[in-house]
């Protein structure tokens, strides 16, 4: 690419992050910056130190959870606010609560930064809704043809029988999961299948009660407790972030089988590597067939790869007569829900 199409670019990378001249704004950067558009709550998307916060309404009880009061401003999907030069507006991902995909658009052009997204159905957050673009930014954590994603309820229904075979044997189901967004989806997806109650990590436990608060329906929990003695909790699901996996505080169950929700768990390997028990593939990303959905209903005729090995995608996309660049960073790698 030339120097002067580069400059004509509604985004660019700079030090602190993905960087919107038109509008003197940042999308998720990673280092303090006076005005920020933030994609959605995680910590690698979500950081302290911005001068203003630009994102979703449905996100605003979560990024007040993890950075404290800030100068927020907020929007509800597809509202249209000014900045700089340029019209931005947040359209639904379908990744966690309030997460959203940025819409720009400046000097006759729209570029759309996707942030983390995913297709397949969840009930704790609004579904994702393509946008046509010239440009299209998208993740690309999952890009290789192995990752498609089985039926969540199928999944869910897995985990419930689990469940029952440890009862079984007179074990405890620890499942591991990422504790924003994953958790609370694997809760309102077993709402609907069983109700029994569900005990929680305490890392756990103050997301899901951020969730209930936005109106989130998940079924009935309760928290493990931080201190006393060993305990066999025989028969009940146990959810906890993979950071529990091997800490002291796995010590209080007498028996255990311990599993991990993620979309990693496709791969068989990985589930050996982390010495889990059982896998169970949930992922709160795109998969291959949803990342060529996504471009294609885009219309983009550039796509800009990020968060990922985006080798396999672009080559494709390539294949396909699309404009194809990748953008990595360190900043970008992040661990994928």
């Amino acid at each position: 690419m030339s120097a002067d199409a580069a400059r004509d670019d509604l985004i660019v990378v700079r030090p602190e992050g993905l960087y919107c001249p038109h509008g003197k704004f940042y999308v998720d950067p990673w280092r303090p910056v006076p005005r920020a558009v933030i994609t959605h709550g995680h910590g690698d998307h979500a950081r302290h130190g911005m001068g203003e916060y630009h994102g979703t309404r449905d996100g605003l009880p979560i990024l007040r959870w993890r950075l404290g009061e800030q100068d927020y401003r907020s929007y509800d999907y597809a509202e249209v606010f000014a900045l700089g030069d340029a019209s931005v507006s947040l359209h639904p991902a379908g990744h966690v609560l309030g997460s959203a995909q940025v819409r720009i658009e400046a000097g006759g052009r729209v570029w759309v930064v996707s942030g983390d997204y995913k297709r397949q159905h969840d009930p704790t957050c609004a579904p994702f809704r393509p946008q046509r673009c010239d440009v299209f930014v998208t993740e690309s954590t999952f890009a290789l043809p192995i990752y498609r994603w089985p039926d969540t309820a199928e999944v869910v229904a897995e985990i419930v029988q689990w469940r029952l075979d440890c009862a079984a044997r007179g074990e405890a189901a620890v499942l591991f999961c990422y504790a924003l967004g994953k958790a609370q989806r694997l809760l309102a997806e077993l709402a609907r299948i069983d109700p029994r109650r569900v005990w929680l990590h305490g890392a756990i436990a103050a997301g899901v009660e951020v969730y209930r608060r936005a109106g989130i329906a998940m079924v009935e929990t309760a928290h493990v407790a931080e201190q006393g003695g060993r305990d066999d909790y025989a028969g009940e699901l146990v959810l906890a972030p993979p950071s529990a996996a091997g800490s002291a505080w796995m010590r209080r169950f007498r028996r255990v089988q311990t599993g991990f929700a993620s979309g990693w768990m496709r791969v068989r390997g990985n589930r050996r590597r982390r010495n889990i028990d059982r896998g169970f593939v949930v992922s709160d990303h795109a998969d291959w067939p949803a990342l060529l959905r996504s471009v294609e209903d885009s219309g983009a005729g550039r796509v800009i790869a990020t968060h990922g090995r985006s080798d396999a995608l672009l080559r494709s996309l390539a294949e396909r007569g699309l404009r194809t660049e990748a953008w990595r960073s360190a900043e970008f790698e992040s661990p994928a829900t």
